[in-house]
């Protein structure tokens, strides 16, 4: 007779208990606003971020978590800028924001930025550094030395990107950032 009790009475408990968790549905959309900055130069794979919700998070009609709710994330994927190339990458994601005073762990969408291009920048200063020497070069010695001004002056303005070139990716603090739910999420 107990046997029965219990089979009866246990899916009516998980019933009650399911119905009391509420969800966060994949495909939710969160936007955070930045607290501190993040840049691929510094930045960490694993490193931990924090923001706070922009907006408030409202599922089926009903706010779950406020405007201003904490939220923390991790930085998925970094790759800090080469010298002469590849510019700087960056890829946040969101772990969990605050609802009801606790951390509900979620799961989103990547948030990526890169550095912008070498190219222009590399362009401007090794052909300008080649149109200088060729300038100084051609006054003191002519066709022959405006040919090896031309050569030492990109030379130089190849040094010059070199030291000068890393396009980092920046997502400065203070900046909104959105997110979507690529899971669902369950809360009490």
């Amino acid at each position: 007779m107990l046997g029965r009790r219990l089979t009866f009475a246990l899916p009516l408990l998980l019933l009650a208990v399911a119905a009391t968790a509420e969800t966060i549905p994949a495909g939710t959309r969160l936007t955070i606003r930045l607290d501190s900055q993040v840049n691929s130069g510094t930045a960490k794979t694993g490193q931990v971020f924090h923001g706070n919700l922009t907006r408030a998070l409202v599922v089926n009609g009903k706010t779950i978590a406020p405007a201003g709710a904490p939220a923390k994330g991790k930085v998925t994927y970094v790759k800090s800028s080469g010298r002469l190339h590849d510019p700087g990458q960056v890829t946040l994601r969101l772990t969990s924001v605050e609802i009801n005073g606790q951390m509900v762990a979620i799961s989103t969408t990547g948030f990526h930025a890169k550095g912008k291009s070498h190219t222009k920048g590399n362009v401007e200063k090794i052909g300008g550094g080649a149109a200088a020497g060729a300038l100084i070069g051609g006054l003191v010695g002519g066709g022959k030395g405006a040919l090896i001004g031309t050569a030492a002056g990109a030379g130089a303005g190849t040094g010059v990107a070199a030291a000068t070139g890393k396009e980092e990716a920046v997502v400065h603090a203070e900046s909104a950032l959105s997110f979507t739910t690529t899971t669902n999420a369950s809360f009490k």
